[in-house]
């Protein structure tokens, strides 16, 4: 195997399942040294002893300096810290993003996708110091079919991007990767636009197509995401929708 161009990595992420992934993927590249960190607040990643290596708590902004200073590759993996301007000029930084950049970059891509239609996917790509932007090392389209809810879709992105990290990690750490531009600069969804998706309107007037569409964006598992709030109690009442395709 030719040398590592990023011997000293640093993996950041909020998501045990590509945490484990990473490191089974990473664990025989001779030379490499991988460490692990997540968001200060994700308690219980730092506690998950299903892990097969140590995860630290890192507050990115604050702490910024000392992570150019001792690696030489930043990977962010599903991380909820926004890396800043100063940092990635400065140290080579990846990310690995559930979604088809440049479409719904952002939050929770496949949930927007499911609205607007437009490309789900995974993407690994260099960060710069925009949201979700910057030169596209790997993409794949994931497929979205009418009885897909967030979770179905998220949980097949997810493989699709262990499946990029597993094609094209060498090349990467390697140095020797590829790039290309997005075609175009797509469009964002932050935070606050997923939580006004979440608010039911109980007087809008939609078709069933487009209910549907937004019951099943907004099903996620166990999450309670969408609800609308009664009018006596003043309590939120959280929807979920169940769809299961005909054998």
């Amino acid at each position: 195997m030719e040398k590592l161009k990023f011997g000293k990595v640093l993996v950041i992420s909020d998501n045990p399942f590509l945490i484990k992934a990473f490191h089974r993927l990473s664990s025989g590249f001779m030379g490499l040294s991988v460490s692990y960190a997540c968001s200060k607040s994700n308690a219980a990643l730092q506690a998950d002893t299903t892990l097969p290596v140590k995860v630290d708590a890192i507050e990115v902004k604050k702490q910024w300096e000392s992570i150019v200073s001792q690696y030489h590759l930043v990977f962010s993996l599903h991380c909820k810290q926004l890396f800043p301007a100063e940092m990635v000029s400065r140290v080579k930084c990846i990310n690995v993003h559930p979604g088809y950049n440049p479409y719904n970059r952002g939050w929770f891509p496949q949930v927007f996708s499911i609205l607007n239609k437009l490309p789900a996917g995974a993407t690994i790509h260099e960060i710069d110091e925009n949201l979700d932007h910057g030169p596209i090392i790997a993409r794949r389209e994931v497929k979205i079919n009418s009885w897909d809810t967030s979770a179905d879709i998220y949980n097949r992105v997810q493989q699709v991007e262990v499946d990029l990290l597993e094609e094209h990690l060498p090349a990467i750490l390697q140095g020797y990767y590829q790039t290309n531009l997005p075609e175009q600069e797509g469009n964002i969804n932050l935070k606050r636009d997923f939580n006004e998706l979440c608010n039911l309107d109980l007087n809008e007037t939609v078709t069933m197509g487009a209910a549907i569409d937004k019951l099943r964006a907004l099903t996620h598992g166990n999450y309670a995401n969408a609800y609308y709030t009664d009018a006596e109690t003043g309590k939120r009442v959280f929807v979920k929708i169940m769809l299961e395709k005909e054998e």
